[in-house]
């Protein structure tokens, strides 16, 4: 097998684990009811089963991203994809709520582990910046074409045969992974022109931390020297982990119990103290878990609030549309599941060509057309009604929501891992999927509590969808408002411009290029 077909192999699988992993997060959400008459779980019960996954999957994703760079991509994802397979067992054979609600939670851990993996394997599969470039096109729409397979899939099998099928899914594609997982690459290879240079910061102290490369190698991690890994931080990833798991089930919690409620307000305030305690332990740390610099950049930084806005604006379509759906309209589960086929089509065909436009027009104005078309699609269901028809009220949104999408995820995907390290793939997958979990737990808390000050249910979501437009569309401004070129990674200047053929007869310049130079060069293949 030639290298552009095991590269396309691997990126294949990797893709399918993706997918996967976001597509368990939603295999609970339309059968939930179902779920909890079968446990006879309470309002409590049922909330704290809906966020397990996603609250573990979220608050581990920065130690996942740590151990991918601190041990290398395809031990991780072993790792990751066998606690998956053994959880995603116990869910499906679990005798009672307590064995399914800690299932769940080690399904999330398991996930945390294999995204950031996923990510270091694609970038060993595609080391060239230009391929890696067009790989994390294509990555970029993956969540939510799971996201949206979750629910078209869900109600249909758990009205057909029974919810616990659907753990098959995740069971399958871990194992598929394990078996396969010899084929894939164990580490960037050093080999590869720029795979060391690249990582070089432009200047002493520049603001990332990072140490100089040592030639031809690859370095561990963020922070690593010349042949020492980064320390795992284990006192940042404590941190981190428990405040990002306290704020966002304050966050999901705030839904079912409003914000003056002590079991929301006191989860909160004790997951923003611990945050800002880990934000300040990071900088007395010599190897942070995540270097204070690394969200700095200005690109990277508006392409994660572009994730988040977008992984929002598509989480509300689908919690609000099936509530709609179900209790407004009276569908049944699987009638519901087969009016988000619409979207699940464009999806598919808007996710190859949002990829190719990437790549032929730019990160940045694809990210911000995909945020404009998103916001309007969005828009025109801040006019439903409870009467709204689906071919003319709801039909046209859920087509104009997933083309723009998955042009956003395309491109911000491409914004936010560009330019980064090869040492710290592992981090900046960890942050991009991050934000792709909390945008939704943050954004449903509020625009469900803005949705609830309506007098009537119906009208909650139109003013829901009304604030998400206006998000996306403020978030488009600041999107298209970024410069088209990049700057070196670790704070070097901007690209300078190439150098002129010689004229006829004259000398050629001296062709040696230096690790700064190099590092140029492969930056102007992200701009």
């Amino acid at each position: 097998m030639n290298d552009t077909a095991a590269g396309r192999s691997g990126f294949a699988l990797l893709g399918a684990v993706q997918a996967v992993l976001i597509f368990t997060i939603m295999i609970l959400t339309v059968p939930l009811p179902l779920v909890a008459r079968e446990f006879a779980l309470g309002p409590s019960g049922v909330l704290l089963l809906s966020a397990a996954y996603g609250l573990s999957f979220s608050s581990l994703l920065l130690l996942g991203g740590r151990l991918t760079d601190r041990h290398g991509g395809r031990p991780v994802l072993r790792w990751g994809l066998l606690l998956l397979a053994v959880a995603s067992v116990a869910c499906a054979l679990a005798p009672g709520y307590p064995v399914l609600l800690a299932s769940r939670f080690v399904q999330g851990a398991g996930a945390a582990l294999t995204a950031p993996a996923a990510v270091a394997v694609v970038r060993a599969l595609h080391p060239e910046p230009a391929a890696y470039r067009r790989a994390m096109a294509t990555w970029g729409g993956l969540s939510v074409l799971g996201a949206t397979a979750g629910s078209v899939v869900s109600g249909a099998v758990a009205a057909a045969v029974s919810w616990r099928w659907l753990l098959a899914v995740p069971v399958l594609a871990a194992l598929t992974g394990l078996a396969r997982s010899g084929a894939l690459p164990a580490a960037l290879p050093s080999a590869v022109p720029g795979a060391a240079s690249c990582t070089a910061p432009a200047s002493p102290g520049a603001a990332s931390g990072s140490a100089p490369a040592v030639p031809g190698t690859a370095p561990a991690g963020p922070v690593a020297s010349a042949g020492r890994r980064p320390a795992l931080d284990l006192r940042g990833a404590a941190l981190a982990t428990a405040g990002v798991c306290a704020a966002s089930y304050a966050l999901v919690a705030s839904t079912e119990h409003g914000w003056t409620d002590p079991g929301v307000y006191g989860p909160l305030a004790a997951g923003l103290a611990l945050l800002l305690a880990f934000a300040a332990a990071e900088r007395r740390t010599a190897d942070p878990l995540l270097p204070p610099g690394f969200l700095a950049d200005r690109r990277r930084g508006t392409a994660l609030v572009a994730v988040m806005a977008t992984a929002a604006g598509t989480a509300l379509t689908f919690v609000l549309l099936s509530l709609y759906l179900q209790q407004q309209r009276g569908w049944s589960a699987a009638a519901t599941s087969a009016a988000f086929l619409p979207y699940a089509a464009v999806l598919l065909v808007s996710g190859r060509l949002a990829g190719r436009l990437t790549l032929r027009h730019g990160p940045v104005p694809v990210t911000a057309a995909g945020l404009a078309v998103a916001g309007a699609g969005l828009g025109l269901l801040a006019g439903i009604t409870p009467g709204s028809g689906y071919a003319t009220g709801l039909l046209p949104a859920l087509i104009l929501v997933p083309a723009g999408a998955a042009a956003a995820f395309a491109g911000a995907a491409v914004l936010a891992t560009g330019g980064v390290a090869p040492g710290r793939t592992g981090l900046a997958a960890g942050v991009f999927n991050t934000a792709m979990e909390l945008g939704p737990t943050a954004a449903l808390a509020a625009l469900m509590a803005l949705a609830a000050t309506r007098p009537s249910v119906v009208g909650g979501y139109a003013t829901a969808f009304a604030a998400a437009a206006a998000g996306l569309a403020l978030t488009a401004v600041a999107v298209a408002a970024l410069p088209r070129t990049t700057t070196p990674p670790d704070g070097g200047s901007a690209a300078p411009e190439r150098t002129p053929s010689p004229p006829d007869g004259a000398a050629a310049p001296d062709r040696t290029t230096t690790a700064s130079e190099r590092t140029t060069r492969i930056e102007e293949f992200t701009s």
